[in-house]
C-alpha cells in the first residue's frame, strides 16, 4: 500500500474526511475508490458514498476478498445511516466472517456492532445483546470502543436498566474523546441525555409525577399494580398481560386506574373506551361485554367489580395502583420516537421497525405531517421522513422493545 493511501486511512481513522480527499481525490483505483466512498460517507454524501464503494469493490480483484469485506461494511454503515434496514443483512454477516477468518478484527467487531445496531432499531433486543455478547471492547481502538459501549448503552435502556447503562455511557464517552472525533463525542453527549430527561409520567389517583428512567425503573420494580400506556400492558410483581391489540380493554383499564380506589361511573367509561357522545342500551351491553373481556384479560392480577354506578378495578394483591403514561398524550407516538434520533426515515423502514404495514404509517405520518410534527422530503421510493428532536423528554420507553418482564 502506498504512502498517499496509507495516509488518507489514517485521516479517515481520525475523523478528517478532507485530509483524505487532499490524498486520493483524483485517484481511481479500487483502495482510492473506498477511501473516498469513507470520506463521502463522513461529509454526509450518502449516496456518492454508496456509488464509490460499489465501484471500490468490483475493482479489487478476486484476492482482495478482506478489501471487498471491507466495502460491504461501510455501505452497511450508510444504510443504517440512512435507516434502509431492508439492506441485505446476510451480505454484512459474509463480510464479518470472512475479516474475522483473515484476522481482521477490528473491522469484523465493527461489522458485528452494526448488525446489533440494527437489531436494537427494530426492537430485537436479545439478539442485539447476542451479537455483540463475546467483544472485548479492550482490544479495539477508541472509536470501535465508544461504538460498542452505545450499543451495549441502549440495549440496557431499553430493558430499563439505568445503572449498567449510564456505566456504559461512561466508557463511550471515554473512549470518543481519546478518539478525537467531535462527530463520536456529540452523539454520546446525545446519548447521556437520555437519562437527565422526562421519560413519563406517574398518574396515582388526581396527581401526576414527570419521571426519569431510572424513576421508571423504580416504579416497574415495585408491588404496585401498574397500568402502562408507554407499552398498554398490565404488569404487577413479574406478571405482565399486553393489552396491545386490544385499544378498547387497555382504554378501560387506564381510565379504571386513574380512577383508583374509586369507581368510574358507566358513562365516563363509555366516553373514554368508545367515544360515544350519546349513550343508549346497545352501548351499555356493549360495556358489559368488555368489561367481562377485561376482567378474563386481567385475572392474573385484579378483578373488575361492579358497583351502583359503575365499575371498579380491585388488585388481587397489590396494596397501590399507578398508570405509567407517555411525556405527553400524542396518538402516534412510537413514530415520533424513532425519528427523533434526527435521521431520515423511509415509510418501509419505520414499518418494518414498529411491525405495521407500509399503508398504516403512510396515514399516520400523513395526519403528523398536517399537525406540522413531522416534514417529508423526496418523491417516490426516496421519500424520507423527519422531525426536529423533542425537547424536555427522552422517547426511550416509546421504542420498540420488550421491558424486563415482558
Amino acid at each position: 500500500m502506498d504512502s498517499m493511501i496509507t495516509a488518507a486511512a489514517s485521516a479517515l481513522a481520525a475523523g478528517d474526511p478532507f485530509g483524505a480527499l487532499n490524498r486520493v481525490a483524483l485517484r481511481d483505483d479500487a483502495a482510492a475508490l473506498a477511501l473516498r466512498g469513507v470520506a463521502m460517507a463522513q461529509l454526509g454524501d450518502l449516496e456518492r458514498a454508496r456509488v464509490l464503494l460499489r465501484r471500490a469493490a468490483k475493482a479489487f480483484g478476486p484476492r482482495q476478498a478482506v478489501a471487498r469485506a471491507r466495502c460491504v461494511v461501510a455501505e452497511a454503515e450508510i444504510a443504517l445511516v440512512t435507516r434502509d434496514l431492508g439492506w441485505p443483512v446476510k451480505s454484512l454477516e459474509s463480510a464479518q466472517a470472512t475479516l474475522a477468518r483473515h484476522g481482521d478484527t477490528v473491522n469484523a467487531a465493527h461489522a458485528r456492532h452494526l448488525a446489533a445496531r440494527r437489531l436494537l432499531l427494530t426492537g430485537r433486543v436479545d439478539d442485539a445483546e447476542r451479537a455483540i455478547a463475546d467483544l472485548d471492547v479492550s482490544l479495539f481502538p477508541p472509536a470501535s470502543r465508544a461504538a460498542i459501549e452505545l450499543v451495549v448503552a441502549g440495549i440496557a435502556l431499553r430493558r430499563l436498566r439505568t445503572r449498567p447503562a449510564r456505566a456504559a455511557l461512561v466508557h463511550a464517552a471515554i473512549a470518543a474523546n481519546a478518539a478525537g472525533i467531535p462527530s463520536l463525542v456529540a452523539e454520546v453527549e446525545r446519548a447521556s441525555r437520555v437519562l437527565e430527561t422526562t421519560a413519563a409520567r406517574l398518574i396515582r389517583g388526581h396527581t401526576q409525577t414527570p419521571l426519569l428512567l431510572e424513576d421508571v425503573e423504580a416504579v416497574v420494580a415495585s408491588d404496585a399494580l401498574i397500568i402502562d400506556a408507554c407499552r398498554n400492558t398490565v404488569r404487577q410483581s413479574g406478571a405482565s398481560t399486553s393489552l396491545a391489540t386490544r385499544p378498547v380493554l387497555f382504554a378501560l383499564a387506564r381510565t379504571l386506574g386513574e380512577a383508583w380506589p374509586d369507581d368510574v361511573p358507566r358513562d365516563v367509561l363509555l366516553a373514554h373506551a368508545f367515544g360515544a357522545r350519546y349513550i343508549d342500551d346497545s352501548h351499555r351491553a356493549r360495556l358489559r361485554v368488555e368489561i367481562g373481556r377485561l376482567r378474563v384479560a386481567l385475572r392474573a392480577v385484579a378483578n373488575i367489580s361492579a358497583t351502583k354506578r359503575g365499575f371498579a378495578l380491585v388488585p388481587n394483591h397489590a396494596t397501590d395502583v399507578v398508570v405509567l403514561a407517555r411525556p405527553i398524550d400524542e396518538e402516534h407516538a412510537s413514530i415520533l420516537a424513532l425519528l427523533d434520533d434526527g435521521e431520515a426515515w423511509s415509510t418501509s423502514a419505520l414499518a418494518l421497525a414498529l411491525g405495521a404495514s407500509q399503508r398504516t404509517l403512510q396515514r399516520a405520518l400523513d395526519e403528523l405531517v398536517r399537525q406540522g410534527k413531522v416534514q417529508p422530503f423526496g418523491r417516490g421510493r426516496a421519500r424520507r421522513w423527519i422531525m426536529p428532536p423533542v425537547s424536555g423528554f427522552t422517547t426511550a420507553l416509546l421504542l420498540p422493545a420488550a421491558l424486563p418482564i415482558d
